[in-house]
Parts: structure tokens; C-alpha cells; sequence
């Protein structure tokens, strides 16, 4: 009774600091981009996006040096996949999500073909030290040109930034520079406690260490995205919202592998399961946004689409991993209503494309 107790005390005060840390980062963000003159989007897209990503940094290093390569790799595909379905899923039904032009300009195609580019990086079946380094250049060429475009959008509209709030000083920098910092701890800590307490719960209610591994802690690193970006659409800042889970997607392929391949003694190992399945669903949930975004918002019907998807997933990762003798029904049901599931919800988003470009 009573570690169960402490376990609910856990999870209630992981959530606590999930909702006080998503506040203070969009909160700090928006006041950033407004003293740099540079659009919120931009920020969403690299500081809140990287620092949101910094869990899957940590998993992915530690598991590298340690030798299992494996779960680096494993981390930082199920991140990528939890990112679109879960964190689209869930912010999107909380506040439906409008999304950037340059988003589905720039942004996302250039997560597709990041996606792409791992993908065939790993058909070796290893990221070796050279894959590494260029996929840090890469990021710093993108880090390099999103800042030239930000504050070159920021000039052009006037510094919309600067609308939302007043520009700061020196002083006020600093503060909202250590809000931002703060915010970022607190959800790294809450979504830790968070997941602790959950764990905890789960092995006296008796679930495996490796269903707990695989869902639990899969979902986990995923929290910080998640509370962000909830947070930020309710705060009617959704640029911050769509490109965090963006940015936090290019950041892990990029920067969490590109780090840990370039700085391991033998480069990252990529499991046959991980390049056969599990890269081409995380490039496939990357593609199954374009439909979307091209309407230019994701709405309550879409997240929930995205979240039952997710669920999918998490079942289907169970069964292959306890190698259940359900695995291959599931498959053909998932892919009996999966498929023509998409094809319609394509069908839907694209709709009003067609209809406004129709003749009178």
C-alpha cells in the first residue's frame, strides 16, 4: 500500500513539473524570440526542439558508450515515431494545430529526407564515424540558415515577434534565459518521476520489464515534446507547438545520432528489425503529415487518427518482442485497416485543397 502510494505521489509530481516546465519554456521562448528578433517558429524549431530532445541525447550517448548500440538506435526511431503520432496526436485534440508555411515549405521535407538519408546511411547496418559527422555538419548548416532565416522573416514582417511581447534588456534576457533553463529541467525531471512512478505501478500490477521497456519508457522520452507543445497551442502560440516536435525530430537524427556515431569507438550498430521495419514506419509517419499540413491544420479528428496509430504501434512492438504467435494476424488486421484508413484521411485533407482551386 504504501509503495503504491509513493508511486501515485511520483506521478502526480512528474506531471506537476511537466506542466510547470512546459510554461516556463514557452513562456521564456516567446520572450527570447521577441528580444532576438527572430519568430517564435524559429525558436520552436532549434532551442525549445533540441532542449526537449536532450533525454533522447543522454539515452542514446550513455547507451553508445556502454556498448548497446541498440537501444541508441531504438531510442531515437521510436522518439521520431512517438513525435508525430503521440505528440501531434495529443496536442492536437487538446487545440487543434495550425501550421507555418514554412513548415510545409521547408521544414518538413527536410525531416522526410533526413529520415531518407539515415535510412540509407544504415544499410550497411551501421552508423560508422564518417555517417556521423555528416550528420553533424548537417545540423549546423541547418542551425546556421534557420537563424539567417529567422531574422530575415523578423525584418520582413516587422518583427512580428516582437508583437507578442515587449522587447527586454539585458537584465530581462538573462532572466528569461534562466526561466527557459528551468523549464527545461523541470521537464526533464518531471517526465523521469513521471515514468518511475509509472514503472513502479506496472511491475506490482505484474507487466514485464520488457512490455514496461518498450512502452513506459518509450512514451517517456517522449513527455517533455508532448507537454510542450500542448502547452504552447493552448497558449495560442502554435508555431511553438508544430515546431518543437519538427526541430525535436531533425535534432535526433541529426545531432543525437550524428553525436553518438561520430564520438562512439565503434560507430552505432542498426538492428536488421530496426532498418526493415521501423526506419521506413518512422519515414512513413514523417509522409503521412504532408496531407495535412498542406491544409494547413491538424484538427481534433486528424490527432485522434494519429493516437490510435501510435497504439498500433506500441501493440504491434510488444508482440514482435515477445514473439507472440498473434504478431502476423495483427499484422494483417493493422494493415486491412490501416490502409484504407489513410488513403481516406488523404483523401479528407487534400479535399479542401482541390475544392478552393475548382472553378466557380
Amino acid at each position: 500500500m504504501l509503495e503504491s502510494l509513493v508511486s501515485l505521489s511520483l506521478i502526480l509530481v512528474g506531471f506537476v513539473g511537466l506542466v510547470a516546465g512546459g510554461e516556463l519554456l514557452v513562456r521564456a521562448a516567446v520572450a527570447l524570440a521577441a528580444a532576438m528578433r527572430i519568430s517564435p517558429l524559429v525558436i520552436g524549431l532549434t532551442v525549445v526542439a533540441f532542449g526537449t530532445s536532450a533525454p533522447e541525447l543522454a539515452v542514446t550517448i550513455q547507451s553508445v558508450w556502454s556498448g548497446a548500440s541498440n537501444l541508441a538506435v531504438g531510442n531515437v526511431v521510436g522518439s521520431n515515431i512517438a513525435n508525430i503520432l503521440l505528440v501531434i496526436g495529443v496536442a492536437a485534440i487538446v487545440a487543434p494545430l495550425v501550421v507555418h508555411e514554412r513548415v510545409r515549405r521547408i521544414d518538413l521535407p527536410l525531416v522526410i529526407a533526413v529520415s531518407v538519408g539515415v535510412w540509407l546511411l544504415s544499410l550497411d547496418r551501421r552508423l560508422g564515424h564518417l555517417d556521423g559527422v555528416l550528420l553533424c555538419a548537417a545540423l549546423l548548416g541547418y542551425l546556421w540558415w534557420s537563424m539567417c532565416e529567422g531574422r530575415r522573416e523578423g525584418s520582413c514582417s516587422g518583427a512580428s515577434a516582437s508583437s507578442l511581447v515587449e522587447p527586454l534588456g539585458p537584465w530581462a534576457m538573462a532572466r528569461e534565459t534562466v526561466r527557459l533553463l528551468v523549464g527545461l529541467v523541470l521537464l526533464s525531471m518531471g517526465a523521469r518521476l513521471l515514468v518511475m512512478g509509472a514503472v513502479d505501478i506496472a511491475r506490482v500490477l505484474g507487466v514485464g520489464e520488457l512490455v514496461i521497456g518498450l512502452t513506459l519508457v518509450a512514451v517517456g522520452t517522449s513527455l517533455p515534446e508532448v507537454a510542450t507543445s500542448v502547452i504552447a497551442g493552448l497558449r495560442g502560440h502554435r508555431d511553438i507547438a508544430v515546431g518543437n516536435l519538427i526541430g525535436s525530430n531533425l535534432f535526433n537524427l541529426l545531432a543525437v545520432l550524428g553525436i553518438g556515431a561520430a564520438t562512439s569507438p565503434h560507430g552505432i550498430a542498426v538492428p536488421h528489425a530496426v532498418l526493415k521495419l521501423d526506419l521506413p514506419i518512422m519515414i512513413l509517419t514523417a509522409v503521412a503529415c504532408v496531407p495535412l499540413f498542406l491544409v494547413g491544420r491538424v484538427g481534433r479528428k486528424a490527432g485522434a487518427v494519429f493516437l490510435a496509430y501510435f497504439a498500433g504501434y506500441l501493440v504491434y512492438v510488444v508482440l514482435r518482442a515477445t514473439d507472440s504467435p498473434f504478431r502476423q494476424t495483427f499484422e494483417i488486421g493493422m494493415l486491412a485497416i490501416v490502409a484504407p484508413l489513410t488513403l481516406a484521411a488523404i483523401a479528407v485533407s487534400l479535399y479542401p485543397i482541390f475544392r478552393r482551386r475548382s472553378p466557380d
